[in-house]
Formats: structure tokens, sequence, C-alpha cells
């Protein structure tokens, strides 16, 4: 049985624990012939005025960064062996395209993205980034700000499932 419900703050703590359990999602782009590729990441996510926003800290692989430019809507699917699991479909977009490039307002945003890892937002979602990023500034992080426009969670024991559209 699927509800829809009007705000985020209905299953919000439903997907804090779920994501924060799972932690690993798979993050869904499409190619230029709308073949889906799938890899296997950790998203961050926060609450903002009411409103979920999550964050990615990635490599900008050629193939990443190519789907996302020709389509910014992103899948990520968080499933474990209780049968919980989340779909988030967001808009992707790299912080650099925000017009936020090389000025104070970019390394904020780094640093903001940077600490939401280390102290895991949702608890338990998240990692040190510096197991492969130097600092917040390094060039080699790139980050994704993640707009989530539909969130469903499905409780695995009886099937349960709630959807949040923005």
């Amino acid at each position: 049985m699927t509800a829809k419900v009007g705000a985020f703050a209905e299953i919000e703590s439903e997907f804090d624990a779920y994501v924060g359990r799972i932690g690993y999602s798979t993050m869904v782009t499409v190619d230029s012939s709308n073949r889906p590729r799938t890899r296997v990441l950790i998203p961050i996510w926060e609450n903002v005025d009411g409103t979920p926003l999550g964050w990615l800290a990635t490599y900008r692989t050629p193939i990443k960064a190519a789907h996302i430019a020709r389509n910014p809507h992103v899948n990520f699917s968080y499933w474990d062996q209780r049968n919980d699991s989340v779909a988030v479909d967001a808009v992707a977009e790299w912080i650099d395209d925000l017009g936020l490039a090389d000025g104070p307002a970019n390394l904020e945003v780094r640093k903001h993205v940077w600490d939401l890892y280390r102290q895991t937002s949702p608890r338990g979602a998240g990692y040190e980034l510096g197991r492969f990023w130097r600092t917040p500034d390094d060039p080699q992080l790139q980050i994704l700000r993640l707009e989530p426009w539909r969130i469903q969670v499905i409780r695995g024991r009886d099937l349960r499932s709630r959807i949040w559209q923005s």
C-alpha cells in the first residue's frame, strides 16, 4: 500500500534511519542513448527549511559529467536485507556550475559538505572525506548538489510505502 505525504517531515525519521543504517546507495544516470548507468556511492542529506537537500562528494569522471550535463535527473536507491528501502529522485548540479567557482561561497559550500560527511548526515551516512581528498578545496574533490523532487520510503516488514514530492 502506497500513501502520499504532504510534508517531508512525515517520512524524515524513517528516511534518516534507513539511509543512516544502509549508507551506500546506487546512483543511476542515463547516457545519450537513454541507457542507465549505475555506480555505488555515499551521498549525504540534510533538511533545509523543511525540504531535503543532498550532497555528493565525488570525482568528476567524464562519463558521470557527460550524463549529468545531458540529463541532470538522477536516482539514488538504498536497500537492505530487512527489505527496507529508499528511492530518491533528484536533480543534480555540480557546485562549480552554480556560479560559485573559485569564490568564497564555493569554499563555504565545500566546507559545509566536508563537515556534513564528517558528522554523518543523517547519522551513520557519510565518512571522513580526508581518506580521498586532502582538504575541502582540493581540486580533485567535486561536489554535486542534489535537489530531491520525489522520495519514497518502503518499510520491509509489511511493504508500507510512503512518498513525498516537492
